[in-house]
């Protein structure tokens, strides 16, 4: 059953930090490391090891907390006379992402998501006297509440250990830690009193936990198998043991507890839920107090971590007065507030800084985990700094909240180097320099692209606006789609062009292969849209030949030869998203449980559709068994009609593709869980194609 809501719910979050900071925030101070430095020390040379294989021997590395004065994190390196490089960090985390900032900026390398480029120079570079790293950022936060269910749900060990390495290397140290905690809840539950099968009502699937977390919904893609009880935990215990060991690496416990309408002045309260039908100010501070006091009774120093969406989310019931009466139910200082969508909708602008209660400034940068190029360079470029220097600022950190990750690397590079920055970058510089090291190459061509991507589809300025992708690629079609864009299609283009015209000399790199993969589905998703123009125009002129002639561009040319790009890289592959969902199972009951969670995330996102392709991928198979089927229907339909003379109707379509959509989740067809066809090739076709067409359509 669903609850839909437009809005995050509060969370309670009990914090175990391994950080090692002070701020002026006396509170706060508390929050220390928790293993010894020769442990971090360890831990970082074995991350090394994974990344380097035997160069990770040319690095010393050293943990000596003492080495910061104000505990924000520092590291220091230096040259030996034996071409070694002694990295010397507060904290584990200092170190590593000390070590990555200096492979970057002296090497050239380059680590991703989307592949690493880590061609070394051999003596590594000789630093000079001793290049000091440090933050003035206490907490360097990462992940948002549906990051779980949008892109980590299926992920094994090995994925995990992966994801621990990139945050260590990109200074994360405050990082969100849900999985597993159903297991604990169901042993909570029982001792309430409550039996299996109620339990089992309650639990959503494994792909739509996230908001069986926030309340919205229950028992839907459910129950969950006790075997995924029991692999979350282990995997929860295995990933905090190495956060732990990296060093100021955070662990959050969270307690989320059911919605009752009690009194908040009840030792039963729940703390997780304020009606919006209770808008009075000592009510609602009566309620933050009631859910400290529930903190603190299990731990008398919790500090309480918020997400600040729902002052965004419910705007028209969270006025000043109803915020700081909540905030100010809480002590000064035992409180750290998300400001989640600070690139585009800050909250600490208009509250005063939250009005007292330190905060963490946040690029959330992609809902839903869509597939498309999107950024906001400008904004996350001066944001942070603008927070920092506010009027009596209580900014304590910097974050990154996407609600998916594996797109759009170079902004979360950007945005994690900007917590060790002193000022913003300069942006056209920093994006030359992304290039080379991405690639390996200086080639002036790549650096060019990548400027021009810079200054168009990652530097969206628009007001208010939100990166979900509402293009009418990945969206049910109607006569009524969104088809604005947010930069001059021109940049993509000349881009394309530039990046293709390298290809040949470039394709053993894999981060290359991604982003020559990742812009041409740009360029197809845009001639998409100019194609449904062209379509829908004809169709209200009643022109038939000249709808056929457009739509069977798309439907028989454009979107087959976007599916065949898309399966020739391991990045876009429904298939591995699949796999990875029944490879978690222990029997065939459960494997078609998990392909089905997997496949109705990604659509129809509900038993009807309840908000749907909000979770959209172009991923190869998807594209070719769900995308295409739905604009082949669409086509179908406006010819009938124009035959017959009647109009469309979107309700009788939208009945005729549900079942499209839905047959889509339970044909059980198997798709190509490893790359096929040769990207060069398929892109070359792509190009020689489409880039005269788009010349003459867009430019």
């Amino acid at each position: 059953m669903l609850h839909r809501s437009d809005c995050y719910l509060l969370y309670i979050v009990v914090l175990y930090l391994s950080v090692t900071a002070t701020c002026k925030f006396s509170t706060l101070d508390h929050l220390k490391s928790q293993a010894s430095d020769k442990k971090q020390g360890r831990a970082v040379a074995e991350l090394l090891r994974r990344l380097l294989g035997n160069r990770s021997a040319e690095f010393v590395v050293l943990v000596n907390r003492s080495l910061s004065n104000d505990s924000l994190d520092v590291c220091e390196l230096r040259s030996t006379k034996n071409n070694k490089i002694v990295a010397t960090g507060n904290s584990g985390v200092s170190v590593a992402s000390g070590i990555y900032n200096y492979l970057k900026y002296f090497c050239n390398c380059h680590v991703s998501w989307s592949g690493d480029q880590l061609d070394l120079p051999r003596p590594l570079p000789k630093l000079s006297g001793v290049l000091r790293i440090n933050t003035q950022h206490r907490f360097r936060y990462y992940q948002n509440v549906c990051t779980f269910s949008y892109s980590s749900v299926w992920w094994d060990w090995p994925r995990w250990e992966r994801e621990i390495d990139w945050m260590a290397l990109n200074g994360i140290n405050l990082p969100l830690a849900f999985t597993g905690q159903e297991a604990i809840w169901q042993e909570v539950y029982r001792a309430l009193g409550l039996n299996q099968s109620e339990i089992e009502e309650f639990f959503a699937g494994p792909a739509f936990l996230a908001w069986n977390r926030m309340g919205n919904m229950f028992e839907f893609g459910g129950p969950l198998p006790q075997s995924w009880h029991v692999n979350q935990l282990t995997l929860q215990v295995a990933s905090r043991g190495k956060r732990n060991k990296i060093g100021a690496m955070g662990s959050l416990q969270l307690q989320l507890l059911v919605l009752l309408y009690l009194g908040p002045s009840g030792p039963t309260f729940p703390p997780d839920w304020f009606p919006l039908s209770f808008p009075d100010p000592a009510y609602l501070s009566a309620v933050s107090r009631s859910v400290f006091a529930s903190m603190t009774a299990v731990d008398p120093q919790a500090i309480w971590l918020m997400q600040g969406w729902l002052f965004f989310s419910a705007a028209t019931f969270w006025k000043p007065a109803q915020i700081q009466a909540l905030l100010h139910g809480v002590p000064l200082g035992r409180m750290i507030v998300l400001d989640l969508f600070a690139e585009t909708e800050p909250i600490f602008s208009y509250t005063e800084s939250f009005y007292g209660q330190p905060f963490i400034w946040c690029m959330l940068q992609n809902f839903g985990g869509n597939s498309g190029l999107f950024g906001t360079v400008e904004s996350i470029n001066s944001g942070p700094f603008k927070a920092l220097h506010f009027p009596n600022s209580t900014m304590v950190g910097i974050g990154m909240t996407p609600e998916g990750i594996e797109q759009n690397p170079v902004m979360y590079e950007l945005m994690s180097e900007l917590a060790w920055r002193k000022e913003p970058v300069n942006l056209v510089k920093w994006a030359s320099l992304y290039a080379i090291r991405r690639y390996g190459t200086t080639q002036d061509s790549l650096i060019t692209a990548w400027r021009l991507l810079f200054s168009s589809v990652y530097n969206c300025t628009l007001p208010h606006y939100r990166n979900h992708n509402h293009s009418p690629l990945v969206r049910r079609p109607s006569l009524h789609m969104n088809t604005d864009l947010w930069y001059n299609p021109a940049d993509l283009f000349n881009a394309w062009k530039l990046i293709i015209e390298v290809s040949p000399s470039l394709m053993s790199k894999e981060t290359f292969r991604y982003d020559l993969v990742d812009v041409t589905r740009e360029v197809l998703q845009v001639l998409t849209t100019s194609f449904y123009l062209d379509i829908t125009d004809a169709f209200h002129k009643q022109k038939l030949p000249e709808l056929l002639i457009s739509a069977g561009v798309l439907i028989y040319d454009l979107l087959p030869e976007l599916n065949r790009l898309l399966c020739s890289d391991r990045n876009f592959l429904l298939g591995k998203w699949l796999e990875q969902a029944k490879s978690l199972a222990i029997d065939e009951e459960e494997a078609q449980l998990y392909d089905m969670n997997a496949r109705n995330q990604l659509t129809l996102w509900g038993p009807s559709g309840e908000i749907q392709d909000y979770a959209s991928k172009e991923w190869g198979g998807l594209m070719e068994d769900y995308y295409a089927q739905r604009w082949g229907l669409f086509v179908q339909t406006l010819v009938k009609c124009l035959d017959s003379g009647q109009p469309f109707k979107q309700d009788a379509f939208n009945q005729a593709v549900f079942q499209v959509e839905k047959g889509f989740i339970y044909n059980g067809r198997k798709y190509p869980t490893k790359p096929q066809g040769d990207t060069y090739e398929i892109t070359r076709r792509i190009f020689l194609k489409y880039y005269p067409q788009a010349l003459k359509r867009l430019l």
